[in-house]
């Protein structure tokens, strides 16, 4: 045997076995990158685990080498191991997704808490500053008779801006009931004086209606000379007694 031959023959030797020797299929290589890059991916590291493992297996089972007579088993895996991936970053992506909505979403909502806290906070002031008393029978804003055209019913500019800021508290604290309850000194005729407070309690309620707040929540009530604060023997006890007292309940459940 000659020199030539033996090399011819061992091309020949060697070119069969590289034909049937297992190879890595083709398109698998992609199909490992398109995983990695999911798995790396920070916005879905941690979701959807049950298809990211399901992806790594059917990657996995792509990359396994096989002969060249396998080749249709080869692209088949490696089709389904490109669909697996595809599902599993679909699914990540889904939930990261809903996940930022819900983040937005709390957000907006403490930020919109945090707003109504400070505004009820801040009115919560204006209320102070309107000499409201805390008693039990809740929060009492007096109103004097200051505040009213002199022996009539009609509300001064001065008790628009007073009464404005307490139908704004009101607006924002919608289970609070209110009690307006009118009185007077006990100059002049006792059926007059009751009249009068039953139309300065009126005059109050009016105006807190015009004010989107409830007639269901509002009670207005004329007590007359009834119920002194003052000694009515002395022109700075019959002025404290000529007022309106704005009750305003205190929230239910609260002790």
């Amino acid at each position: 045997m000659n020199i030539r031959f033996i090399f011819v023959l061992a091309s020949l030797l060697s070119f069969v076995a590289c034909s049937t020797s297992p190879t890595r299929p083709p398109g698998a290589a992609e199909v490992r990158a398109k995983l990695t890059a999911l798995q790396s991916n920070p916005h879905y590291a941690g979701r959807a685990p049950v298809a990211v493992n399901e992806a790594v297996a059917a990657v996995q089972a792509a990359e396994q080498p096989r002969k060249k007579s396998e080749a249709a088993l080869s692209a088949h895996l490696v089709e389904i191991a490109n669909g697996r991936v595809d599902l599993a970053e679909a699914q990540a992506q889904t939930l990261y997704l809903e996940d930022e909505r819900n983040n937005i979403k709390q957000d907006a909502d403490r930020a919109r808490l945090a707003a109504r806290t400070q505004e009820a906070d801040d009115l919560a002031r204006q209320l102070a500053d309107l000499n409201a008393k805390t008693t039990e029978r809740g929060l009492v804003l007096t109103l004097g008779d200051v505040l009213f055209t002199s022996g009539q019913a009609t509300l001064l500019p001065a008790a628009h801006v007073n009464l404005a800021k307490l139908a704004a508290f009101l607006n924002l604290h919608p289970t609070r009931t209110v009690s307006i309850e009118g009185h007077t000194d006990n100059v002049g005729a006792e059926d007059y004086n009751q009249r009068l407070s039953q139309r300065r309690a009126d005059a109050v309620r009016d105006f807190l209606m015009r004010n989107q707040i409830s007639s269901g929540r509002l009670t207005s009530i004329g007590l007359g000379e009834t119920a002194p604060v003052g000694d009515n023997s002395t022109a700075t006890g019959r002025q404290s007694n000529r007022r309106v007292e704005v009750v305003i309940a205190n929230p239910p459940g609260s002790s």
